[in-house]
């Protein structure tokens, strides 16, 4: 079964820059400012039920405008649903809202994202890095990462 997202569509019609579905799998776009309604909507609202969220990350499309995307995907146990959300940063330092708040689980993902490709997360309860050491200056999953005179972690 696909996610019907014409609900979501007509409740935040200035929230949705774009939707598509490929192979089964459907994608939204959403402005920045719309992620965390958009979310909460998505977890309470009983025709969808994302109670789950799977994964957060980022892309860095670096010759692209806008840059960074990040990328949220969920998933309806109660309906076997999935979705994956995707939101454009502006910015050489993007930065976005925290899910933390909707689903405790984006936490981790957060940080992850937050050491590897250097998405701030606005109001995460705890952003630091989570794989790299403190003092590492830059991100290695950004397509701009220095590999030449990088020390020893």
């Amino acid at each position: 079964m696909m996610t019907d997202v014409s609900k979501l569509k007509s409740t935040f019609p200035d929230a949705v820059l774009s939707s598509e579905e490929y192979r089964g799998d459907v994608t939204v776009t959403l402005k920045q400012d719309s992620l965390l309604p958009v979310c909460s909507f998505l977890r309470d609202d009983p025709d969808y039920s994302f109670r789950f969220l799977v994964d957060v990350t980022a892309v860095d499309y670096y010759d692209r405008t806008p840059r960074f995307i990040m990328v949220y995907h969920l998933l309806s146990m109660k309906h076997n649903l999935r979705l994956r959300l995707k939101v454009p940063l502006t910015g050489e330092m993007p930065e976005i809202e925290t899910v933390s708040g909707i689903w405790p689980t984006a936490n981790w993902h957060e940080r992850e994202t937050y050491d590897l490709l250097g998405v701030r997360f606005i109001n995460h309860p705890d952003l630091r890095r989570i794989l790299l050491p403190d003092h590492w200056d830059c991100h290695p999953l950004r397509k701009d990462y220095p590999l030449e005179g990088k020390g020893e972690i």
